[in-house]
């Protein structure tokens, strides 16, 4: 099981390195121990990601970062255009709809899916809305394969199947509800209150461990 997700643990940090890369515009190459410090691991690490995926750099002379940043982008699928389902039209669909980021990435939502009569027929941050059970038609005429949904909790995972029937491949669940999908269908998670969690456990154990320092 480990062997299985060290490729895609790894493919996970390619993303995390390309970033580093693009903002490194006046430099020309980068060995495995500077990249390595800028996302607090170590130069084995490094090596070893980009080893699940081919051979890349000279030895003892690092990478040419531009190179490097073309080859990680098509390893990513980044050197074309993805396009996006998103279904669940309310506030968060609306901002992540009009957010001009995913553009710049090569993501590009290109159809919304609401219930609401309001909304269906109209163009949301120029995004056409539909009726969700016009999905399978929409979805399979443009050939899209992402999925995002932004729905209710109670609306997920029917959101979600109409998506994998429709032909969607890999699906952004944002809705506070746990779905479930085939295993060919990619499917995450994005839990915000899971995540804020997380981090109250983190500031509350670091002001423990400061606080018992202190007392030695």
């Amino acid at each position: 099981m480990t062997e299985k997700k060290s490729p895609e643990n790894a493919a996970i940090r390619l993303s995390f390195y390309l970033r580093c890369l693009r903002k490194m515009k006046k430099e020309k190459s980068i060995s495995s121990e500077r990249l390595a410090q800028f996302m607090g691991t170590s130069g084995v690490r490094v090596r070893k990601d980009l080893s699940y995926f081919g051979q890349f750099g000279t030895r003892g002379k690092g990478y040419m970062i531009g190179e490097l940043q073309e080859q990680i982008s098509k390893i990513l699928g980044l050197d074309r255009v993805w396009t996006i389902a998103l279904v669940g039209v309310g506030k968060l669909g609306t901002a992540l709809m009009g957010y001009p980021g995913f553009r710049k990435s090569g993501f590009h939502i290109k159809v919304g899916f609401d219930v609401k009569p309001s909304k269906i027929g109209r163009k949301i941050a120029s995004v056409p809305v539909y009726h969700p059970y016009r999905m399978p038609t929409i979805i399979r005429a443009q050939k899209i394969r992402m999925g995002m949904i932004t729905v209710p909790a109670e609306a997920a995972q029917e959101s979600a199947d109409l998506l994998i029937i429709s032909g969607i491949r890999a699906i952004l669940n944002f809705s506070p509800a746990v779905v479930v999908a085939p295993s060919y269908v990619k499917l995450t998670q994005v839990d915000f209150t899971t995540q804020l969690e997380i981090m109250t456990y983190f500031i509350i154990n670091r002001t423990k461990e400061k606080t018992q320092t202190k007392l030695l």
